[in-house]
């Protein structure tokens, strides 16, 4: 039984390094990565209940595919998975930010990775695309679902909050398939919590002030990484404590890193407080993020047995399919920007969606070498 338990966790720790190493792309992407590793290729869980933790996953703060991570390895490994699972994805992208707050401190700029970066967007395309494709199969149980799913998307296009429409929907789905179904409102409770932080106004800058700086921020960061910037922006540039083009320079980091975006964290620490500030953020921008995933983990379950809970769960599922593809959407508009992009966006669509089907690390690989190939044309 030891030996069991041992060899599922060196399995999680083994695949989420890897996962770690080449989820390029950004949240919609690293859950593609995630379904076809977990729920493909292992068989972990079903996609019914993948799609109910990613999910519940979307309604609580913090980076949403890292948290995924966490419950995929408690999935497989109980509670010390889900640590060592987060950690492990999270470990690779921060040793490489890391790396790169150091040349950055001591050269004042970053290398070229352009040419690579062009040829990986093209691909993450496809791959978010083969995900939303058999999630939404899943997800899509009646034209009711499918209708909401399509006002998600909507408002996602137009740049609604993904919270606001995520909770939106799940209410709306629930309210409506219980006053359909014969079930009870009397056992639902809006996972909704309102939080306020204090901004942050340090005079001297220490690793204990930075932890707790990025803690608050983790415990509140609903939606995609860049919320986090505005927020830095305002209390870190504003006050002095870093300057924009640092901060814009620990942006274009979360374009070219693999793994989770808010390991730019680590970079942003570093700039402010050396080795121990990068440490101390980068601990307190995940730290809430464990806890949160393992006290929502066993919820799961209870939700889908729940009738009414059910109905909220189904509509959360169906409108962060949505949210996916309004993602894809958006960033096909900004990489597809000529022909070259295009062409390894189709070689990738083939080798995704083909009779030749190879995985996302290779196609991410292959695309990133190609990319930089094309661009020297």
């Amino acid at each position: 039984m030891e030996e069991t338990k041992k060899g599922r966790l060196a399995e999680v720790a083994g695949l989420f390094f890897k996962l770690g190493c080449i989820a390029f792309g950004g949240p919609a992407a690293h859950v593609a990565m995630m379904e076809e590793e977990v729920v493909v290729k292992r068989k972990w869980m079903d996609r019914q209940h993948f799609l109910d933790l990613m999910g519940a996953t979307n309604l609580i703060p913090g980076p949403n595919s890292t948290e995924m991570t966490m419950h995929c390895g408690h999935e497989r490994a109980g509670i010390p998975g889900l640590f060592v699972a987060g950690f492990c994805f999270i470990f690779p992208a921060v040793v490489i930010t890391g790396v790169f707050a150091w040349l950055y401190s001591q050269y004042g700029q970053l290398p070229e990775v352009e040419a690579f970066v062009f040829g990986i967007k093209p691909a993450v395309l496809a791959i978010i695309a083969g995900a939303v494709l058999k999630l939404g199969k899943k997800a899509l149980k009646g034209w009711e679902l499918g209708v909401l799913g399509g006002l998600v998307l909507l408002a996602s296009i137009l740049g609604v909050n993904e919270i606001v429409a995520l909770l939106i929907a799940g209410i709306v789905g629930m309210v409506y398939f219980t006053a359909s179904g014969g079930g009870t409102l009397k056992s639902f409770v809006a996972p909704i919590a309102l939080w306020s932080i204090s901004a942050i106004t340090v005079t001297k800058v220490t690793a204990l002030k930075v932890f707790w700086s990025f803690l608050k921020v983790g415990a509140v960061l609903y939606g995609s990484g860049y919320v986090l910037f505005a927020y830095l922006d305002a209390e870190l540039v504003s006050n002095g404590l870093l300057t924009r083009e640092a901060l814009i320079d620990a942006v274009a980091i979360g374009q070219f890193t693999p793994g989770p975006v808010l390991s730019t964290a680590t970079f942003i620490g570093y700039q402010m407080a050396g080795v121990g500030g990068a440490i101390a953020a980068t601990a307190g921008i995940f730290l809430p993020s464990f806890l949160f995933v393992f006290i929502l983990n066993p919820l799961v379950p209870k939700m889908r047995k729940s009738k009414s809970l059910r109905y909220f769960l189904d509509s959360v599922n169906i409108a962060a399919v949505a949210v996916m593809l309004g993602v894809l959407v958006e960033m096909g508009r900004t990489s597809l920007v000529d022909w070259r992009a295009i062409v390894i966006l189709v070689l990738s669509m083939l080798f995704t969606f083909g009779p030749k089907k190879i995985s996302a690390m290779w196609l991410v690989l292959g695309s990133a070498i190609l990319g930089y190939l094309l661009f020297l044309i």
